[in-house]
């Protein structure tokens, strides 16, 4: 009997050009990001979402799966690019409608595997419409929003105001999911504000940050919380001035 000849799947190239796809193409950003970067990144976070959760919480939330899912949350936009957030969320018709184009691309993706392998990876795309899966997914939200927001502290950082009020909303909306998700909270708490340091700080000045300090506060050494000026990271005055650690020499 003759063997049938495997069929060519375009699944995996097509997934490779998430690296050419830009986001923010609207707006004038110090560096360009791509899709590609900002997949991992929420892939990254997504994962520590659920460990957080799971060790502090008493989740019992698949982080691995999180990690997945977060790597292909946009996966669909290869097809569709990314649209501008403005313009996706004016108002409910073309949330929808953008839904429903979201939907198609997904599809249209899911059928360029084998079919053998499709299930697997139709089971990342879709939920399974359980109760953890529901949890995970908005974690997996949460963790898009957050590197978002990191996106636009870096600008902002690097002196460029185009970022102000897509900060000012994204920080508005992770503020609310924090009062809903512990996990969103101590990841501002603990995580975010490092984003903000030079290398050397991040190899030489890890320190610990009390539990239990609301979001948008500023964890001190005495275990107190600052309401004063801070930079776009989170991080005062005073924690600024203490940051003096010894500077690598370059190898």
């Amino acid at each position: 009997m003759e063997q049938e000849q495997p069929r060519e799947s375009s699944f995996l190239a097509l997934l490779s050009r998430l690296k050419y796809i830009e986001r923010w193409a609207l707006m004038r950003s110090s560096r360009p990001e791509n899709l590609g970067e900002h997949s991992l990144e929420v892939a990254m976070i997504a994962h520590a979402l659920c460990v957080i959760g799971n060790q502090r919480y008493g989740r019992h939330l698949d982080a691995e799966r999180a990690a997945l899912v977060g790597m292909y949350h946009d996966a669909s936009e290869i097809i569709t690019g990314d649209m501008p957030t403005p313009v996706k969320y004016a108002n409910g018709t073309l949330r929808e409608a953008y839904r429903a184009v979201e939907d198609s691309a997904q599809e249209r993706l899911l059928q360029t595997l084998p079919n053998d392998l499709r299930p697997v990876y139709e089971g990342i795309f879709k939920s399974d419409g359980s109760e953890g899966d529901a949890l995970l997914r908005r974690l997996v939200k949460a963790a898009d929003k957050l590197s978002a927001l990191i996106k636009c502290l870096d600008e902002r950082s690097a002196g460029n105001t185009e970022f102000v009020t897509a900060e000012r909303t994204t920080r508005a909306a992770l503020d609310q999911m924090a009062t809903e998700l512990p996990e969103v909270r101590d990841f501002m708490n603990e995580f975010l504000p490092s984003y903000g340091h030079t290398l050397d700080q991040l190899l030489y000045a890890s320190r610990p940050v009390p539990r239990g300090v609301p979001p948008g506060a500023t964890p001190l050494r005495d275990g107190g919380a600052s309401s004063g000026a801070k930079d776009p990271y989170g991080r005062s005055a005073q924690r600024r001035g203490e940051e003096r650690v010894p500077r690598t020499s370059p190898s």
